[in-house]
């Protein structure tokens, strides 16, 4: 049997089946996109384009951004258990030590790869900023 006749046995073969069908409706590059013509015109998939000599700090960028992202969720969280009284006097403060040294080595850690805390905040389009803005 080939793998387009095999009927699925798991739900992560109905889903990889699922993803193997729309990659091939996708044009592959911007000039295998169908011909624009009175009809409204189907979007290209967006491509992402890298440069060999910038790899290195996006993924530093991408990296930075993610543990930005959950430092931020771990700060709104303990703020949450500070204020229900969660937490001991001990408890507040080593947390409170513990958020301030890690956004410490963040703001290192951009400045070794000469990156802002701005620079993080990605766009997301129609979704705003990932980041909520500074307070």
């Amino acid at each position: 049997m080939t793998a387009e006749k095999r009927p699925p046995c798991h739900r992560l073969d109905e889903v990889a089946d699922a993803a193997v069908r729309a990659f091939r409706t996708l044009p592959a590059m911007p000039q295998d996109a169908p011909p624009q013509g009175r009809e409204k015109a189907r979007r290209t998939a967006h491509r992402v384009t890298t440069d060999p000599d910038t790899v290195e700090r996006d993924l530093i960028k991408l990296v930075l951004t993610l543990v930005e992202l959950l430092r931020q969720l771990m700060e709104r969280q303990a703020l949450h258990r500070v204020d229900a009284g969660d937490l001991t006097e001990e408890q507040e403060e080593r947390l409170g030590t513990t958020l301030m040294i890690l956004h410490s080595r963040m703001i290192e850690l951009c400045a070794r790869y000469d990156l802002s805390m701005e620079d993080l905040n990605l766009d997301l389009g129609p979704l705003g900023s990932l980041l909520p803005p500074p307070e």
